[in-house]
């Protein structure tokens, strides 16, 4: 496989940091109807289920698609409801998610890669206090929306139970810095991802992650145990359970959390031109792990007279 096709189908940054890397020489499509500033919600629903059917339909026309049943190409499906509609007929090929969410009937892990949002608040880097636990003023923090869909109901019942709490920031706002926190809340938001995960850690602030379904970038590289502290959505809302968890962890645990994370975080920054392991690098990093098994895929395809019996 000398090529690698790669088809943007929603307008977002980490879609289009993803075009920069050029790794495999990858050949692009790019479509984006779903940002079009005359047209109405519904008209532009409209022409958006048209637009992609058409685009469909050419994708699976071609040459390239044709040469692997599209097994060869990365279609960057990262927001929630991008190619919503189609999936299933492009399904062979590698999705760039955010998570499996919503797509965990078609998608699997084993043939997909997961990607990081890219981060809603400027990375850290002023210089470090002589203790960073001691001059950290908040145990725990949230800033975000707390009524969200799906599993992301969690984040109103955290925040009937955190809200008041002494030393624990849980607000309904936009995203801010979360820098000076000895831990920062992931809860799951409408899909079990958010980018609050990937403020957390260009904030140098030990993420809690509640999310009992998530998928994480890089994990074949990157053991997130060494930096993150994980809560099931029960253990979560036991009663002062997860505050007192976060009270009694031992302060030469988190500051070897806190040491991983500094060492880790360049790997979410999302920049142009693209610079070594950075997210981009590492996305395509990933890309690669999945090239043996798009080959096994292909070459079987080519000689089986019958339909896949693995199917």
């Amino acid at each position: 496989m000398d090529q690698i096709t790669v088809l943007v189908t929603w307008c977002c940054l980490s879609c289009f940091n993803i075009l920069a890397a050029g790794t495999f020489g990858p050949r692009f499509v790019c479509f984006a109807p779903d940002h079009h500033p005359r047209l109405s919600t519904v008209d532009l629903q409209a022409a958006t289920f048209l637009a992609v059917l058409e685009m469909v339909n050419i994708l699976k026309a071609s040459a390239y698609w044709k040469r692997s049943g599209g097994r060869d190409h990365v279609i960057p499906v990262h927001h929630p409801n991008a190619f919503r509609h189609y999936r299933d007929e492009v399904n062979a090929s590698i999705f760039v998610v955010a998570d499996f969410g919503r797509i965990m009937n078609i998608s699997r892990l084993a043939k997909d890669v997961v990607a990081p949002y890219v981060h809603m608040v400027e990375s850290y880097i002023s210089g470090e206090p002589e203790d960073p636990y001691e001059s950290r003023d908040t145990l725990l923090f949230f800033r975000g929306k707390t009524k969200r869909k799906d599993e992301g109901k969690i984040r109103a019942q955290l925040h009937k139970m955190l809200n008041g709490t002494k030393d624990v920031i849980y607000e309904e706002a936009y995203a801010s810095e979360e820098g000076f926190k000895a831990f920062c809340l992931h809860p799951a938001g409408d899909t079990p991802s958010s980018c609050r995960l990937f403020d957390a850690i260009v904030s140098h602030c030990v993420p809690v992650i509640v999310s009992d379904k998530i998928e994480l970038p890089f994990e074949s590289e990157i053991d997130y145990k060494e930096f993150s502290i994980f809560f099931s959505v029960n253990e979560a809302l036991k009663p002062g359970y997860l505050v007192s968890q976060l009270r009694g962890f031992p302060k030469e645990k988190w500051v070897k959390m806190w040491e991983r994370i500094k060492s880790i975080s360049h790997h979410f920054e999302f920049q142009y031109p693209p610079k070594n392991e950075d997210a981009v690098n590492m996305i395509w990093r990933q890309v690669k792990q999945k090239v043996p098994a798009v080959k096994l895929a292909v070459h079987r395809s080519r000689r089986l007279k019958i339909p896949d019996w693995w199917r």
